[in-house]
């Protein structure tokens, strides 16, 4: 595998971007940081002393692809939540779902299919990683607008059957960063039988999953299960920092078919950093446990209903049914992005900077991302000065 480009050569990334458009103004008012996804809600209480009490493994090395107490607590919680049975052997334990999502495309996308450079899907806007790990496979990175009109999802009918003939892989992430969207069963089958028509992987990026206010959304795992598709279709990632509220844990898993997740480990065994092993042991109580989820969904949902309220009547405003974004659509991002940071402190993430131009054109340029992640009063007064701003920017 050969990376194409010098990183130099990469577009700007999306928070020195966003420094460079807001931090030459003084904000507007007390400032309210709504442009992260960080999440702000309380992580177990039990994490501390689990740590404190797993403190002798940082003196030893790790098991390099999770202890066996982990990974049975993984295929257990699997099974709990989608109805699928594996084998430990079929699961990894990741610094975050970034390392699996990266890796997987260098473990298992080859250089070329059908004698063509390899092309690797992604919906646009998209996770920056799935495009770096398709440049560093040696793949085309191909970005697939998920627009309002395809209800945010890569519109799968209008798909090209001669790309779909070079392509080794499909990011697809449900709930979608940044707009919520949920891959309905039906989306998922329909894309399960163009990955078995032309034979590529589905990378199913699920670390919003547990986030939802009404359904609990479908996973890749299930789908392949109901499908009866080949388990070698589809790997899923998951991760404590939004389930839990522990990014700062870094800790996720991937799990998929036995060969390609054989052949991720062995990158791993190769190049990768295993997680530390009191994280290890501190992560299997925390998938253990769902009640701290129960109670962050529930705050969630009530952030979303204060969301309806605020903004309910602004043109451009949807409210998605999972994740923990809004996606606005103010007519210019990156104008009003600015605009509100200039009069009210409000700091937000214009759409653009999370997609690619693509024939001149790039789907976010009309949206601002917002994270639902403050606090309660410091969300309502951020939306609230939100809606004035953008009410005053348009009259």
């Amino acid at each position: 595998m050969v990376f194409p480009e010098r990183f130099s050569d990469l577009p700007e990334h999306t928070w020195p971007r966003l420094r460079s458009l807001l931090d030459a103004h003084a904000p507007g008012g007390e400032v309210v940081n709504l442009t992260i996804g960080e999440p702000r809600h309380a992580f177990p209480e039990f994490v501390g002393a689990a740590l404190a009490e797993n403190l002798a493994g940082f003196g030893r090395y790790p098991a390099n692809n999770g202890t066996d107490a982990l990974l049975e607590t993984l295929t257990g919680w699997i099974a709990r939540r989608y109805g699928v049975t594996l084998e430990t052997s079929q699961v990894m334990a990741l610094n975050g779902t970034r390392e699996g999502l990266f890796a997987a495309s260098v473990a298992l996308c080859p250089e070329e299919k059908n004698g063509a450079k390899p092309a690797i899907l992604m919906p646009n806007p998209f996770y920056p990683v799935y495009m770096i790990g398709s440049l560093t496979a040696g793949a085309e990175p191909v970005y697939l607008p998920a627009k309002a009109e395809t209800g945010f999802l890569p519109d799968l009918d209008a798909l090209d059957p001669a790309l779909l003939d070079r392509t080794v892989a499909f990011y697809i992430c449900s709930p979608s960063n940044p707009q919520g969207a949920v891959a309905s069963k039906d989306y998922w089958r329909k894309l399960l039988a163009l990955a078995e028509q032309h034979d590529f992987i589905i990378f199913s990026d699920e670390c919003y999953s547990e986030i939802w206010r009404e359904t609990p959304p479908p996973g890749g795992l299930q789908m392949v299960a109901e499908t009866g598709a080949d388990p070698e279709r589809v790997f899923v990632f998951h991760s404590l920092s939004k389930r839990s509220n522990l990014p700062g844990l870094r800790s996720g898993f991937v799990a998929g078919g036995p060969k390609g997740m054989g052949e991720i480990r062995q990158l791993r065994a190769y190049a990768g950093a295993p997680l530390p092993g009191p994280i290890q042991a501190v992560s299997a109580q925390v998938w253990n446990d769902e009640a701290h989820v129960e109670a962050s969904r529930l705050r969630y949902c009530g952030k979303f209903d204060m969301a309806d309220e605020i903004l309910g009547n602004l043109p451009g405003y949807h409210s998605p049914p999972a994740g923990f974004f809004l996606w606005l659509n103010v007519g210019d991002g990156e104008a009003v992005a600015r605009t509100l940071w200039q009069k009210t402190g409000v700091r937000t993430l214009p759409g653009a900077y999370l997609a690619r131009d693509v024939n001149g054109a790039n789907p976010g340029a009309e949206y601002i991302r917002v994270a639902l992640v403050a606090d309660e009063p410091e969300l309502e007064r951020g939306l609230r000065d939100l809606r004035d701003c953008i009410l005053d920017v348009r009259t």
